[in-house]
């Protein structure tokens, strides 16, 4: 059933919360404990949106209906449907980081000038569909599927929200913006600042376990860029091999240490 005997055990903790989320929805009518709820889940719902990126570069399970099923649930944790980030981000971010003419995750401003970390998370969440619909002009299936699943999560949201609106806006549409634009405001650190034709100067690494174990070697961002449809076990493998090419200012300090 699952392509990589690694993520199983993703897998499972995020399909449990997705169960503990209709769990909630179902049993719950106090704002004051979907408060809670909302804030308490805000870290685990950033984590999955890592988790979200490394499916659409390479997919969890052999079979494409468990795929989109797999999808939609993500959908509903993090605001991104099934193929926005293969579009917006493989097709495009991936093929273009080097270019901010052209980057669909760009950090200049127009004038050339860099944005900053607020004014990028705006920029990049904002125009996140848009972008993602205006590459998938060409990739017409890809795009066909996106606007499928994507009118498939609007229409589940409205079944949720007519059933219960109270429950749907604090469960799943909140988180679902929320996680948005702390996606947005996650990547702004990955390149933001580095203006270089040379791949493995381009973005930031944090070596950090514990950061790498929540978001699955996200911070091995460089052997990511250098290879994206390598599953997400194999990164910091790939990372060794490509080190040295690297320069030391790619890595992100610690926050201890980032004052001296």
């Amino acid at each position: 059933m699952f392509k990589f005997a690694a993520d199983r055990i993703p897998i499972t903790v995020i399909l449990l919360l997705t169960l503990l989320d209709f769990v909630v929805f179902l049993n719950t009518e106090s704002i004051w404990i979907f408060s809670i709820y909302l804030a308490v889940m805000i870290l685990p719902k950033a984590c999955i949106s890592a988790w979200n990126h490394h499916h659409q570069h390479a997919q969890v399970f052999k079979h494409k209906a468990l795929n989109r099923i797999l999808e939609i649930f993500y959908a509903l944790h993090t605001g991104i449907t099934t193929n926005l980030w293969v579009l917006h981000h493989n097709m495009g971010h991936h093929r273009n980081f080097l270019d901010q003419t052209k980057d669909q995750s760009r950090w200049k401003r127009k004038d050339g000038s860099t944005m900053n970390r607020l004014e990028y998370t705006l920029s990049v969440a904002l125009t996140a569909y848009p972008r993602g619909y205006k590459v998938g002009k060409q990739y017409p299936k890809m795009q066909k599927e996106f606007l499928v699943y994507t009118g498939v999560t609007i229409a589940i949201l409205i079944g949720l929200t007519i059933y219960s609106p109270l429950s749907a806006l604090f469960v799943f549409i909140f988180p679902m913006v929320i996680s948005l634009l702390y996606t947005a405001y996650a990547t702004s650190k990955h390149h933001r600042g580095l203006d270089t034709s040379d791949q493995f100067a381009a973005s930031y690494n944090n070596t950090s376990k514990l950061y790498n174990w929540l978001t699955g070697n996200l911070g091995y961002h460089t052997a990511h860029h250098y290879k994206h449809g390598i599953h997400w076990s194999k990164l910091p493998e790939l990372h060794e091999q490509i080190k040295a090419k690297i320069p030391d200012y790619c890595y992100e300090k610690p926050f201890w240490k980032k004052s001296s």
